[in-house]
């Protein structure tokens, strides 16, 4: 049977235009490659727009002072359980004679009375820390002539207290400005962190004045209900 040819177009005549397949099959080619370039680009401005100092740790250094302050709150139980109250002035005596130590116990401020829970038996000297403007660096955790030396502690203390003491009533936070009732906000993103007697370890807010209110009131007024009418013993760290 003789086969039947289709006419060829001559060599130089022009290519047809493209049927409704290859235009489909064009058009998805170049959405594709939109939105390959547009993601490259996207990419590429995230990048840049962080280029700059990390994101800050408030978040995370708040976190590690509530965790600090908690510890320091067990050893503050087991330190009761040994002496009949928190560490102050009074306690000084028994902690020298049941342990023999040879740190500079003193009751002037936060560290000198943190120093004999460390005496009492506490292994760690970081417990202490916490990241504030007076703070440079954490402990060493060498517990000799140099424990919490300055800028080592980072915790304000109320002293005067007992595991018998009100449940609400604060015995330790930060970040407070030192000689002041204040707390400086900027260390915890406007927080503050607050141990009470029950145990409690909270981030507080403080408000545009530096205060923490508790019921209308800062945290540290003297017409609080746990402080009893009698202004709080402050101890502010070094």
């Amino acid at each position: 049977m003789e086969s039947t040819l289709l006419p060829q177009p001559p060599p130089n005549a022009p290519a047809p235009p493209p049927g409704p397949e290859a235009e489909r099959s064009l058009r998805k080619w170049k959405s594709i490659l939109f939105c390959g370039v547009a993601s490259v680009i996207l990419t590429l401005g995230a990048a840049l727009t962080q280029v700059g100092p990390p994101p800050k740790r408030s978040a995370a250094d708040r976190t590690e002072a509530i965790n600090n302050i908690k510890q320091i709150n067990l050893a503050l139980i087991d330190f009761d359980n040994d002496y009949g109250a928190y560490p102050d002035a009074s306690t000084i005596p028994a902690v020298k004679a049941a342990t023999s130590t040879t740190l500079s116990l003193g009751s002037s401020t936060s560290n000198e009375l943190f120093r004999q829970l460390i005496a009492a038996g506490t292994k760690s000297e970081k417990i202490f820390w916490a990241k504030t403007a007076g703070t440079p660096r954490k402990g060493t955790d060498i517990l000799g002539a140099d424990a919490l030396k300055k800028g080592e502690c980072g915790f304000t203390y109320i002293v005067g207290l007992s595991s018998s003491s009100d449940p609400n009533t604060p015995v330790a936070m930060v970040p407070v400005i030192p000689g002041t009732w204040k707390f400086d906000p900027k260390p915890f993103k406007g927080k503050a962190v607050v141990l009470r007697i029950d145990g409690s370890a909270k981030a507080e807010p403080i408000d545009k004045n530096g205060d923490v209110m508790i019921g209308g009131m800062n945290l540290f007024d003297p017409r609080q209900p746990y402080w009893r009418g009698k202004a709080p013993d402050i101890k502010w760290p070094e």
